[in-house]
């Protein structure tokens, strides 16, 4: 609708290619068949009305379009656009709900149909969520002037067409980094208007300036990093990961902004790719609720190694510095090592379950196993996770515990760097490993603490109130959220009031996402899972500074056909009225049994009257309040219950 709104000049052709949906919201593009259309005189005309059902992620069914638009539609400049789901580097572009089978377009396939399309383009552009990466500008420069794309998710409007199509047809000299920023300017104005709170950032990226002058410096960054992990720094690299700017968070796609992530580093090296990039990106706008994003991500592996060696192939397939596999395959053996070594996946339940049960559950008084494991015990587990045993069934075991196998971890080996020996004292170094004993709140004058020394605190990267409500059969997990204080001595003191974020007066499962800014000038994101018209999604919750009760700024679908691919739809988008809410958690049983989701509350249904936020108590039942202290392993441990 946004196109045909558009004055488009008679020598400016817009070309549209549909397919890959089961149903368009307008009666005239095909559910049956893939399609293209000129966009003219306030409308769609149809130039090919049936090429058949082909899928869209497919690189030949690119190139195909490419070569109809040059051969039938020649110009002295061409542009082309990617609509809807992006999954960032290692996913690319693309959903085909027809051939759900047929994945995503990884960057290998866009590289390989636009060399078959033959056509350089002044820009390419993502309507589409997570692309505007490192990787995907490396990749383009053969084919492109500019690169145009989101860091982030994109909220379910995308782009907004008309104006900056409008402005192109007046003038269609209009040098290329005046269209980008257009089009940037209308898409994060158009999202302030229309889904206020929703992040928001698109960027240009000049890939000329960005290949003549990154690479050199990018390569040395990498190399930094892999200097830092082999003189057993890896302390100083989570920190720096931990702390850039993270993208589609609740995903955990392992997206982060490489200028923000290059300057914590800390490193000259880090110092040097940071002013690089900034130059070659010459036009960035962002939601005022975002910050540390300045254009360009990359992957890093953190929260999900089971995607590391897929970003190696996808690496090799595109040309990618060698140095920069190498630093986060290391990155992410000493990671997985860490984590294996201190327990794995299955200790930090574990450690949850003792947590709220204790003694009922057998559990022992130590929450996790962190630096209470002895030499041998740590010597055992590397000597069996490094073996040389033909059929590797000691370290399939040990991978299992942290959601890897065998067949999805060869970075674990070839990017090992110290020796077992090594490995063995630096996991029995107590700078190295979070120690879990520690984790025993102290009552002093009513307030409950968490007293670590200035080491551990280094190695804890996140600690979140975890509340259970207990509803007389079992407990009700409230979620996660930000909220504790420190005292002069640097104790952390637990926040134990009972209430909880509640809508329209119902507690609900509140999941803290990301803090920023300062105390005058902040934004805090947290979602609700839910189902919206019975279908899985997850509200959006804004508090800032100047809306400080918090605000709905819409809600996000849960996309459960990622089975076949990560990419993430544009699908953050605004209640309606009748619009029907029902609010989700997840429940234990007093035996330790997970039971899955369950409703909470009654079923809302929205209505004139707005939906209200507030803080409010959960009720005369007990209460159980936990931390969860996450390590620079991304290892989560939990604290000792305190009942109320």
């Amino acid at each position: 609708t946004e196109m045909t709104k558009a004055t488009i000049s008679d020598n400016v052709n817009l070309l549209v290619y549909t397919g890959g949906c089961t149903k368009w919201n307008n009666n005239i593009v095909s559910n049956d068949t893939n399609q293209i259309y000129k966009v003219e005189n306030g409308g769609l005309k149809v130039l090919e009305a049936d090429l058949g059902e082909k899928p869209m992620t497919d690189p030949d069914t690119l190139s195909y379009f490419i070569k109809y638009c040059k051969n039938n539609y020649p110009a002295d400049r061409y542009d082309l656009i990617f609509w809807d789901h992006g999954g960032g580097s290692i996913t690319g572009y693309g959903y085909d709900l027809k051939f759900p089978k047929s994945g995503s377009m990884t960057l290998s396939g866009i590289n390989k149909a636009l060399k078959d399309g033959g056509v350089k383009f002044d820009f390419v552009g993502f309507d589409a969520c997570l692309m505007a990466t490192m990787e995907t500008a490396l990749m383009l420069n053969d084919y492109a002037d500019y690169l145009i794309g989101s860091e982030e998710t994109e909220p379910g409007i995308g782009w907004y067409y008309t104006d900056w199509l409008t402005k192109l047809s007046a003038n269609t000299s209009m040098p290329t980094i005046e269209i980008g920023k257009n089009i940037c300017d209308d898409f994060v104005d158009e999202c302030n208007k229309t889904c206020r709170g929703q992040q928001t950032t698109l960027s240009v990226i000049d890939l000329a300036e960005l290949a003549n002058t990154a690479p050199d410096k990018f390569t040395a960054f990498a190399e930094s990093i892999s200097s830092l992990i082999t003189n057993k720094d890896y302390t100083t690299v989570s920190t720096a990961r931990t702390g850039a700017r993270e993208f589609a968070t609740s995903s955990r796609i392992d997206q982060v902004d490489l200028v923000d992530l290059a300057n914590n580093m800390g490193t000259a090296e880090g110092k040097a790719l940071y002013e690089a990039l900034l130059s070659a990106i010459k036009y960035n706008k962002t939601s005022s609720n975002m910050t540390n994003a300045y254009g360009l991500s990359i992957y890093f592996p953190y929260k999900k190694l089971g995607n590391v060696d897929n970003a190696t192939n996808t690496y090799e397939s595109i040309g990618m510095d060698k140095s920069y596999t190498k630093a986060i395959q290391q990155f992410a053996s000493l990671n997985a090592t860490g984590q294996i070594v201190t327990g794995g996946s299955s200790a930090g339940t574990d450690s949850l379950l003792n947590s709220l049960f204790g003694a009922a559950m057998g559990g022992s008084s130590n929450n996790g196993a962190g630096s209470s494991l002895g030499s041998e015990a740590v010597g055992a587990i590397i000597d069996s996770l490094f073996s040389d045993s033909s059929d590797g069934t000691s370290s399939d075991s040990l991978l299992s515990g942290i959601g890897l196998s065998s067949i999805a971890s060869s970075f674990l080996t070839s990017g090992k760097v110290l020796s077992n020996e090594d490995l063995k004292a630096y996991f029995t170094d107590t700078k190295n490993v979070f120690d879990a004993t520690k984790l025993k709140f102290t009552e002093e004058d009513g307030e409950y603490k968490i007293k670590l020394s200035e080491d551990q605190w280094k190695l804890v990267e996140t600690a979140d109130k975890n509340m259970y409500y207990d509803d007389g059969s079992g407990y009700v997990d409230l979620g996660y959220d930000n909220l504790f204080t420190f005292d002069d001595a640097g104790n952390m003191i637990a926040d134990t009031d009972k209430d909880w974020i509640s809508i329209n007066g119902q507690p609900v499962a509140y999941y803290h996402l990301t803090t920023q800014g300062t105390s005058d000038d902040y934004t805090i994101i947290g979602r609700v899972p839910v189902l919206i018209n019975g279908d899985r999604s997850n509200l959006i919750l804004v508090f800032d500074s100047a809306n400080k009760d918090g605000f709905i700024a819409g809600f996000t679908l849960d996309y459960t056909e990622s089975g076949d691919t990560l990419a993430v739809a544009k699908n953050a988008t605004q209640l309606e009225y009748g619009d029907t809410i029902d609010f989700l958690c997840d429940y234990w049983t007093y035996s330790g049994t997970f039971k899955g989701s369950y409703k909470l509350g009654d079923q809302m249904v929205v209505s004139n009257d707005k939906l209200t936020i507030s803080n409010t108590n959960v009720g005369d039942s007990n209460v159980k309040i936990t931390y969860r202290f996450t390590d620079i392993y991304n290892r989560y441990y939990w604290t000792d219950a305190i009942t109320k």
